[in-house]
């Protein structure tokens, strides 16, 4: 009797000992006191912690960047339109943040118009009328605000699909390395099991707790994205026809 009790309580001092083993601390503590043992595993953590800075780095960006276009975006097109005096609403475009894309989209149209008016009866005004010319400056500068806003978009779908699986190569070779000490040492109790197998564990939660950050912060940019790129097409049809033609479709003439 009194043998099955010491034997009891060995064996709960081993499970206690095993649990403790499979803590984070317990595993930083093991690769920072045996760096050779775990170099796999510190490469793995070192890329992850990388990983994870990037995107965070790159969704405070993102996101200060779109409450900025979104919070300013009316007030800049309607105060164009508001304007009754083209050069006053161009001067208000040439007054905003050097960031600011809708601005810069408007001014683009407006120094195209400016410059085949400039060259009229030159090679230029034959070769591409008004209409063509604010329409190739326009598009340009739609393309170049989108491009943009994808800034970052990269770094985020690349640790959002990758993550995981930098994450699951620290598990795997962590159980590799755990098997070989089993099998070394001939000892296969839970306490030599659990603790090894356990710290290998924690890579892959690793890696999904850096992954899902990422994808989720993805798809809301890209979305954000799909809403403004279609204000900037819009905006720039209206300059067009501004520019082209001296007035917005639906706008009526004033009369003169």
């Amino acid at each position: 009797m009194l043998q099955e009790t010491t034997n009891a309580v060995a064996a709960t001092g081993s499970n206690a000992d095993a649990l403790k083993q499979m803590g984070v601390d317990h595993l930083a503590r093991e690769m920072l006191s045996n760096p050779g043992d775990y170099i796999v595993q510190l490469v793995v953590a070192a890329t992850l912690i990388i990983m994870s800075a990037m995107s965070w780095y790159w969704i405070v960006i993102n996101l200060i960047k779109n409450v900025r276009i979104r919070g300013s975006a009316d007030r800049v097109v309607t105060t164009f339109w508001e304007t009754p005096n083209a050069q006053d609403a161009i001067r208000f475009m040439e007054e905003q943040n050097k960031a600011e894309p809708f601005s810069k989209i408007a001014l683009d149209a407006a120094q195209a118009a400016a410059h085949h008016q400039r060259h009229e009866g030159s090679r230029l005004v034959e070769s591409l009328n008004r209409s063509e010319f604010v329409d190739r400056a326009l598009r340009q500068g739609v393309t170049r605000e989108s491009s943009r806003l994808e800034n970052g978009l990269t770094v985020l779908a690349t640790v959002g699909s990758t993550a995981p699986f930098v994450g699951l190569l620290g598990t795997v070779w962590g159980i590799y390395g755990a098997l070989i000490k089993i099998g070394a040492t001939g000892q296969a109790s839970i306490d030599a099991v659990a603790g090894p197998v356990g710290e290998a564990l924690i890579m892959t939660a690793v890696g999904l707790f850096v992954a899902i950050p990422a994808v989720l912060a993805y798809n809301f940019f890209v979305r954000l994205n799909r809403v403004t790129n279609s204000k900037f097409d819009t905006f720039a049809h209206d300059l067009h026809d501004f520019f082209a033609t001296g007035s917005r479709v639906g706008e009526i003439p004033s009369k003169r």
